[in-house]
């Protein structure tokens, strides 16, 4: 009888300046299939003719998820998702934000979910995003993000349920590393379990 906890999907869920993106792109060049849920975001920016940019960003993260509900991006997600899965041994999601997108895909995916949270000290993720090179924020406007992003966007939900939790408060070096060692561990669990499933 095989897992039910067979890990397929690898969902990274952080704060802004949680290095969450960075992981996903850490994953994707050692050729995971990576899904950005904020991609869907900048597609419908782009189809309005705006341009991208934070402000436009939340206004139409928030229309879509007032109109069409709180797993929004969840359900225009899925069928992209369904489809790699079909391909990929493993997929990873950079970017569940909601509760309630989490509950879809446990609903919709089963319990191939495995989630890992990257956390960070307040003080650093806000010392990092006002040196980003792209769209530095201020404190205050990094500070009104956080709450705009628990309160309105149920955030904090797949933050706290995590399968399994990175704190990076040191060198990028150091959280790749942890990365990779938990990542080949759940690979070689998945295979494990393969073979054990023929």
């Amino acid at each position: 009888m095989t897992s039910t906890r067979q890990p397929r999907v690898i969902a990274l869920v952080g704060m802004p300046g949680s290095g969450k993106s960075l992981c996903a792109q850490h994953l994707q060049e050692r050729g995971f299939f990576q899904f950005r849920f904020g991609g869907i975001i900048c597609d419908e920016v782009e189809r309005r003719g705006w341009p991208v940019n934070p402000q436009n960003e939340r206004i139409v993260r928030e229309e879509l998820r007032n109109v069409e509900g709180m797993d929004a991006v969840a359900k225009r997600a899925l069928p992209t998702l369904k489809k790699a899965l079909e391909q990929y041994p493993i997929i990873v999601i950079d970017g569940l934000y909601s509760w309630t997108e989490y509950k879809t895909l446990r609903r919709e995916l089963g319990d191939i979910i495995t989630v890992i949270a990257i956390v960070s000290p307040r003080h650093k993720r806000y010392e990092r995003l006002a040196n980003r090179p792209e769209r530095p924020l201020t404190r205050q406007e990094a500070e009104e993000r956080d709450f705009n992003e628990i309160e309105s966007l149920e955030k904090g939900g797949p933050i706290a349920i995590a399968d399994y939790t990175l704190v990076n408060d040191g060198e990028i070096e150091s959280l790749l590393a942890c990365l990779d060692e938990l990542v080949d561990a759940l690979v070689q669990q998945a295979h494990s379990e393969e073979q054990t499933a023929s």
